[in-house]
């Protein structure tokens, strides 16, 4: 696989007022059908979570989910009755597998979570 080099202005944006979010890949209402994935990533994501705000519960499957926070903390909770709160200089890794049911929540009331 040959390296690529996305520049920032090619890459996809979403403001949704608590979470700014910039794509690599096509996500969401991002499509660049030159941009769908690399090797086997589809997604890698630079987002930027509102104080208190966060992904409510939702599902996946069939995928390796990675979590590496710049600033603050992520509260993660799902269906197989895990809780943790991985932080800067920390890295979650979540095995979707067959299916999981999953939330990440900005672990500060204060202080936005990247």
């Amino acid at each position: 696989m040959q390296s690529r080099i996305f520049p920032k202005s090619e890459r996809g944006t979403a403001d949704h007022g608590w979470l700014q979010a910039n794509f690599s890949f096509s996500f969401g209402n991002f499509y660049n059908p030159d941009m769908v994935q690399f090797g086997m990533l589809r997604v890698l994501n630079d987002d930027t979570i509102g104080a208190g705000m966060g992904f409510g519960t939702h599902p996946h499957d069939n995928m390796e989910i990675i979590t590496i926070p710049l600033e603050g903390g992520l509260t993660h909770r799902d269906s197989l009755g895990n809780q943790e709160t991985v932080r800067f200089g920390e890295v979650q890794v979540m095995s979707a597998g067959t299916g999981v049911q999953h939330s990440e929540m900005n672990a500060s009331k204060d202080e936005r979570a990247k």
